[in-house]
């Protein structure tokens, strides 16, 4: 039987209670809650409606006030942000023929039902892949290079949200990075046995809630 997933504002709810004790700035960093009508310019933006659970997290957090490492290997978008995202990534691929495969790749360079709703260290893009099928609501990367990647996809973004919530929590990893505090206090994530990054020291992150 497959694990049960958590709602998205459940998971949100114990990631932000367990920023709240052992790395506040990390929870100052994520925005309120986003207002009703953003959501609706967003969706105006794109011609339908978010995904619901892109919703539910923009809901919780409108995205972050500047980049974060809370989750890992991206940075939450606000629904401004997603729609920015989204008409700037379609703009580029119709200019320069990056809406179908090229050189071999399974994917175009941007599909216009991906859903930008993160944003990597390097700039692309961690989109929702909304295309009707049984991977519909599948994480994955664009912007980069090559066509779209969706290689050891999560499955949707709550179950992304549950295992960050779950490793803060119990303990483990999300795959391969674990939770750790740098030297000013802020959540960070990294492979096992990382002592520090970039020559800041880092200890690995309390499990749990006092």
């Amino acid at each position: 039987m497959a694990p049960r997933i958590a709602p998205v504002p459940v998971s949100w709810d114990r990631i932000d209670r367990w920023l709240a004790v052992h790395s506040p700035d990390g929870l100052a960093v994520l925005a309120p809650p986003v207002k009703e009508e953003e959501l609706r310019e967003a969706a105006r933006v794109l011609g339908r409606e978010l995904p619901a659970e892109l919703a539910e997290s923009l809901r919780c957090h409108d995205g972050a006030t500047r980049w974060t490492t809370v989750l890992p290997e991206q940075s939450p978008l606000s629904a401004a942000e997603v729609a920015r995202h989204w008409h700037m990534y379609g703009g580029i691929a119709a200019e320069n023929d990056g809406l179908r495969p090229l050189h071999g790749d399974d994917e175009p360079w941007w599909h216009p039902r991906w859903i930008p709703w993160a944003e990597g260290a390097g700039g692309d893009a961690q989109v929702i892949d909304t295309r009707p099928g049984p991977d519909a609501g599948r994480l994955g990367w664009a912007g980069h290079g090559g066509g779209g990647d969706f290689v050891d996809s999560w499955p949707g973004l709550g179950a992304l949200l549950h295992a960050v919530a779950e490793a803060l929590h119990h303990g483990g990893g999300v795959r391969d990075l674990h939770p750790f505090l740098g030297a000013d206090g802020v959540l960070l994530w990294e492979e096992a046995g990382s002592r520090d990054v970039h020559g800041s020291p880092l200890v690995p992150a309390p499990v749990g809630l006092p």
